[in-house]
This record gives structure tokens, C-alpha cells and sequence, in this order.
């Protein structure tokens, strides 16, 4: 697991590395733990490396204030765990725009800011996470956050939550089928699989996700789709 502190006060920044390295010495799990003094020095080295599972985040910097790197980083990362750290309350709203898991005060707490980190890695351990090779790297990316897979001659292209792009991998539509969680896909089309508990909703002719995009659904499999949907939805 890889955590990232951004604060530009150097007696905040220490205060928080010391309990989290603390914290860290009592876990069985390998953490890396980095810290940076601006926004912008975090943002360099995330843009050669996103595999970051949390980050403290000081809202109120010089330059790229820490509200305008969380919105960068959570538009191409819905998975991230995101925690603000403020003297003050004024953020909840924007705070929910980029859905932080929680607002920690200054001057920090060390016992606040254990149980955050039980309910950041509570939140992880739901989450399943799928690896995926593109034409250069290899991403491990959440199962939640992915609202469809589409076979694309031999390989597939794969839709996620709020990103505008779909994400190209070299993995067939089969072996996507073993890869994906069982029972929370279903097939929709012959070229495309879906989330289920991504659905909006389905149209005759589409799928509709929650995040606004869509998908076709085919005739012959749309009655099955319904009723996985239904029977998903029946047992939560």
C-alpha cells in the first residue's frame, strides 16, 4: 500500500508522517509512505506513478490548492482514498464533490486519525481489484469502477466510472469473462459485459449507468439482463 502526505507546513507534515509511521510499524501489510510539500510536487511524480491508495491532503496551499488536486487526481481515479486535513470546516460541500472518505482537523489527533485509517482500509478490503495489461504497463484497477468490458477484435476496451476515455487491453473477451468477480457481471450483447450494480437502468434497445453513460443490450439477451438486475438489486 502506498499513502502520500501533501502539506506545506513543515511542523503539520512532520506531525502527521510521525503517526503514520507509527501507525504503520503496527501493520502486517508492506506501506511506502511519502510526503510532499505542495500540491505540485506530488502531482510530478503521480503523473509517472498512480499507484497511490491514499492521500492526506492539506486543502489550503500556495499554488494548486489542495480542493484543485484532489478534483485532478479523482477525475481519473475513482478508487483513490481521498482525506482532507484543515483548520477549518468551510470544504464539506467540495469535499462530497470529490468524494473524500473524511476531514481530519488541525491540530491533528493521533486517535482521529487511526480510526480514518481503519475506515480507509475497511473501504479497501471491499473493493476487488482486476490487472489488466495495456501496450505498455500493466494497472490494477478496481472492478468498481468498471461499468462495462467490450470485445474489440482479439483484445477489449473497457468503459469505467466518469472516465471519458475507454481503456484499451490486450486481454481477449474470454479471458476477461475469468478475470471479472463472478456473479457481478453479466453479458449483455456478444461483444459487451456489464456491472451490475452500475446500471441505472435498461432501455430496450441500451443499458443506462449511473455515471450517465450507456451501452447497447440485444434483443435476445435483454430479459435475462432484467432479471439479474432485478435479482441483484432483491438481495442487497
Amino acid at each position: 500500500m502506498r499513502i502520500a502526505v501533501i502539506e506545506d507546513e513543515k511542523p503539520h507534515r512532520d506531525l502527521l508522517v510521525r503517526y503514520l509511521e507509527d501507525w504503520r510499524s503496527t501493520q502486517k501489510e508492506s506501506i511506502i509512505l511519502e510526503a510532499f510539500n505542495s500540491s505540485e510536487a506530488f502531482w510530478f511524480k503521480y503523473e509517472e506513478n498512480r499507484e497511490y491508495d491514499i492521500l492526506f491532503i492539506d486543502i489550503q496551499m500556495p499554488g494548486m490548492s489542495g480542493m484543485e488536486l484532489a478534483r485532478k487526481v479523482r477525475s481519473g481515479d475513482g478508487d483513490i482514498v481521498l482525506v482532507f486535513v484543515t483548520g477549518i470546516g468551510d470544504y464539506l460541500e467540495e469535499g462530497y464533490e470529490v468524494e473524500a472518505l473524511h476531514y481530519l482537523r488541525k491540530p491533528l489527533s493521533r486517535e482521529k486519525l487511526e480510526k480514518c485509517l481503519e475506515k480507509a482500509l475497511q473501504r479497501r478490503k471491499k473493493r476487488v481489484f482486476l490487472t489488466v495489461h495495456t501496450g505498455e504497463e500493466i494497472l490494477k484497477i478496481s472492478q468498481e469502477c468498471v461499468n462495462y468490458v467490450e470485445a474489440r477484435g482479439r483484445n477489449c476496451c473497457i468503459g469505467r466510472v466518469r472516465e471519458p476515455e475507454e481503456l484499451a487491453v490486450k486481454e481477449s473477451f474470454s479471458e476477461m469473462e475469468k478475470l471479472l468477480e463472478e456473479g457481478e457481471f453479466v453479458k449483455c450483447h456478444r461483444s459487451f459485459l456489464c456491472r451490475i450494480s452500475n446500471i441505472h437502468h435498461i432501455g430496450r434497445e441500451e443499458i443506462f449507468f449511473d455515471d450517465g453513460s450507456s451501452i447497447p443490450v440485444s434483443r435476445r439477451l435483454w430479459q435475462q439482463v432484467n432479471q439479474r438486475f432485478i435479482s441483484y438489486f432483491q438481495r442487497q
